[in-house]
């Protein structure tokens, strides 16, 4: 052997001794170093790169130890390339490297089988020593028949290896050979390959090779598993696609399915959609099974209609998509200031409500309800919050729905059934986070089909809506993403309901933030509807003030629009009949447009009168004036009552007559005028319903005010529940009653003194448009409303008013004058 060779590095490849292998070379070192290999002896040095990707190798590169071989063929190729076969000789120590030349040259030592080095290369023809079968032990037998017997499996499971590997290795005696011979054939990383290189103790080696194999077997087992796996999958699906096609053929000979073969296409259609959405467990387990029913069946039979039409719900749904949720708080506070003027107090508890939302991405929490008259934006404003937040905006009106099934669905039993509006709306929304508006909820009927107020109760719960199941679908879809708000006129609703949503009251608007939404919106709207361009149609201020005086009386904006659309199409007609250029609608010229004035602007009497006295009413679409008047016939000191009174007002009627009875000393009204006459209150607008106690000082008053034949001053509003002591109680509706007092051109309005902490929440305007003055008792009232003081005692001294009771009648020690 020789002591130097051309070297030609290998990327991932180790060549062993005595095994002939096919190389493809490019690169011109090794090119060169098989040429001058041919030109010589064909003896050529080859050794492994540690780092395959190294294009030009030093001697740091290459691992130590490599084979001596023999090229025993070279072609090359037109792209450049080398195609060479060699044949691996002996192991040999890579010694110094030359890497001046046209190609690598390197000095080598031969390892032999014990591990010595021989520096008389010349004299070793063969590194591995000859060994007779008689020599080798029983231990190193039984290792060499259970290598063979291992690679025999091995070859079973591999198929890249040809069946006649295993039998060859089989023939071989030589212990050294036979590693090298099974080693070269195993399918392993470049490092392991050359352990089982550098290793020169044949036993070693065999050993090594043994533990390489069975770890390969593993992997190979578990690969033969997943392809027998595959294998009956494709088998069991190539099955099922020919007893498809067979049934199909079966049905087109019957007549049962088009030529087309549009049922196949649907069938196909289905699957694929059930295969991509991002259904849930249940509801894709649900979706397969119908499907696999609709395979079965005629198509046009009415049982495939039925399951054709619950899966194109089914699968309808927004299964996973989401619209992406606005986060900025500040944008959603300008979307609802353009959309709506006034309402802060509504506002910031929406804006404050979203705050939270976008902090938490959860959406659990109570249910808006926004309460309130109509025509005062609620509505809208749910639409604005959609806006706000970058959602899907649904409206459902529940006014009139009196069936639980329009909530949650038919049972599919029926003919004709349908899913419920809640799965309908989502559905059509095409988003799984929308936000639902519940119109008129307080608009609800009910019978003997069901109570869909009970119904809702499921959806509008944050702790269950996450599993609502609606009849039809028979499966749980989940609603907490969902952001429910709802509308009212009224609470007029039941309790478990009422509990399920949290109250936001909507009050009436004042007459100046009227005017406003008026010029911002209104008066656009009605010019753009109408067509009328710039110029032509200009309504003033002072006159935009008048027609809400005289020809609206409302808490929202409705009537409003309505008068201001009825303005816009007597100008139009003018301006097309060529009576007028441009339109300009002011006081002076409203009738003309607008017609005969509609209510009277102004004091609720034109003058003081007896026994008229100006209450103040709540009712659902805001505050109303509320005249009481009073007057004394022949009697025997009864009271009678007209006006459509409820219960609790004729109660408080009379409540009002014992109080004035028991005092009537005080406010010099003799007793005896009882035995001669009765009182008959009446509250005009007979055909309208009127209860509630809030009536009680007025009804005091306008009783007092009549048989003392005072006057009751005609600027003065009062609202407040009276006791038989004489003490003035709370009330509720607080603001919308005094935008009523307002709007009636009041100036003085009485209220009670334990109303006086909610003025807080009462808009400025109003307290600037209005003297309010609260009172703890019926005495203070009388002082303030009447005309001219009664003569019975002096208005002015407290102690004198408590020192004098009528007989039967506590002393008043909680008597304060305002």
């Amino acid at each position: 052997m020789k002591t130097s060779y051309p070297v030609l590095p290998l990327r991932d490849i180790v060549v062993f001794p005595h095994m002939i292998v096919p190389l493809f070379v490019g690169r011109d070192k090794s090119v060169a170093a098989l040429e001058a290999a041919m030109a010589d002896d064909k003896e050529i040095l080859l050794i492994a790169q540690l780092d395959p990707s190294e294009d030009d190798p030093g001697r740091d590169d290459l691992y130590d130890i490599g084979v001596t071989a023999e090229v025993m063929q070279m072609l090359k190729l037109p792209d450049g390339t080398v195609r060479v076969l060699v044949s691996g000789k002996v192991r040999a120590k890579l010694g110094e490297l030359d890497e001046s030349g046209a190609f690598l040259t390197a000095s080598v030592l031969a390892v032999e089988d014990d591990g010595s080095l021989d520096a008389a290369a010349a004299e070793v023809q063969d590194a591995v020593a000859a060994v007779t079968p008689e020599e080798l032990s029983p231990e190193f037998k039984a290792l060499m028949r259970s290598v063979v017997d291992q690679f025999e499996n091995y070859a079973k499971l591999n198929r890249k290896l040809p069946a006649e590997t295993a039998v060859q290795l089989g023939e071989l005696e030589d212990p050294s050979r036979l590693a090298d011979a099974v080693a070269g054939n195993l399918s392993l990383k470049v490092s392991d390959k050359q352990s089982l290189l550098v290793e020169t103790d044949p036993h070693k080696r065999l050993e090594m090779v043994f533990a390489f194999m069975e770890g390969e077997l593993g992997v190979l087992q578990v690969e033969k598993k997943i392809r027998s796996r595959v294998k009956r999958q494709m088998e069991k699906t190539q099955r099922e696609y020919y007893l498809n096609e067979q049934l199909k053929a079966i049905q087109r000979e019957l007549g049962n399915e088009g030529e087309d073969g549009e049922g196949s296409d649907e069938i196909a259609e289905l699957t694929q959609k059930i295969a991509t959405l991002k259904l849930s467990k249940e509801a894709r387990t649900k979706a397969t099974a119908e499907l696999k029913k609709l395979k079965t069946m005629a198509p046009m039979s009415a049982e495939a209609t039925v399951v054709r039409n619950y899966l194109d719900v089914l699968l309808g749904l927004p299964w996973g998509k989401k619209s992406k949720v606005k986060k900025d708080i500040a944008a959603a506070q300008g979307i609802l200031d353009e959309d709506h003027y006034a309402l802060e107090k509504v506002k910031d508890r929406i804006v404050e409500y979203l705050a939270v939302q976008a902090r938490t991405n959860k959406l659990k929490g109570p249910i808006l309800c926004l309460v309130g008259p109509p025509g005062v934006g609620k509505t809208s404003l749910g639409k604005s919050i959609a806006k706000a937040t970058g959602r899907e905006f649904i409206r459902q009106s529940l006014g009139g729905v009196r069936d639980e099934a329009e909530i949650r669905g038919h049972r599919r039993t029926y003919i004709g059934s349908l899913p419920g509006k809640v799965v309908t709306n989502l559905k059509k929304a095409g988003t799984s986070n929308p936000l639902f508006l519940l119109d008129e909820i307080d608009k609800l009927g009910q019978d003997f089909r069901g109570d869909p107020a009970s119904a809702l109760l499921e959806v509008l719960d944050p702790e269950q809506n996450g599993k609502f199941n609606d009849h039809y679908l028979e499966i749980d879809i989940d609603l907490s993403d969902v952001m429910f708000v709802t509308t009212a006129n009224s609470l007029n609703l039941p309790q478990p309901l009422l509990d399920r949503m949290e109250i936001i009251r909507l009050e009436g608007y004042t007459e100046d933030e009227k005017v406003e939404i008026a010029t911002r919106h209104l008066v656009a709207k009605q010019i753009e509807a109408h067509g009328l361009k710039d110029g032509e149609f200009t309504l003033t201020t002072e006159g935009l003030r008048a027609l809400i005086q005289k020809y609206t009386r409302e808490a929202g904006v409705r009537t409003l629009e309505r008068e201001i659309a009825k303005l816009a199409r007597k100008a139009l007609r003018r301006i097309l009949e060529g009576k007028a250029t441009s339109v300009t609608v002011t006081p002076e010229n409203l009738h003309e447009f607008a017609g005969v004035q509609k209510y009277r602007h102004g004091l609720g009497e034109e003058e003081h009168q007896i026994g008229a006295v100006t209450g103040l009413a709540w009712t659902e679409v805001g505050g109303e004036l509320l005249t009481i008047e009073s007057v004394t016939v022949p009697g025997k000191g009864a009271i009678k009552l007209t006006g459509k009174l409820g219960d609790v007002m004729k109660e408080s009627a009379e409540t009002a007559m014992s109080f004035v009875k028991a005092r009537a000393p005080s406010y010099g009204i003799k007793p005896s005028l009882f035995l001669r006459k009765d009182i008959h209150v009446h509250l005009p607008e007979g055909a309208v319903p009127k209860d509630g106690p809030s009536a009680g000082i007025g009804l005091v008053t306008s009783i007092v005010s009549t048989l003392t034949g005072v006057a009751v001053r005609r600027e003065v509003a009062m609202t407040g529940e009276v006791t038989l002591r004489g003490r003035v109680l709370p009330i509720g509706g607080l603001k919308e009653k005094l935008l009523a007092a307002l709007r009636g051109g009041i100036t003085t309005v009485l209220i009670p003194h334990e109303n006086e902490k909610d003025l807080v929440e009462i808009p400025q305007n109003i307290r600037d448009g209005l003297e309010i003055i609260p009172v703890k008792h019926v005495d203070e009232v009388l002082r303030l409303a009447l005309t001219d003081e009664l003569h019975a005692i002096d208005w002015t001294d407290a102690d004198e008013l408590a020192a004098m009771p009528p007989p039967g009648v506590p002393p008043i020690s909680d008597a304060v004058h305002h």
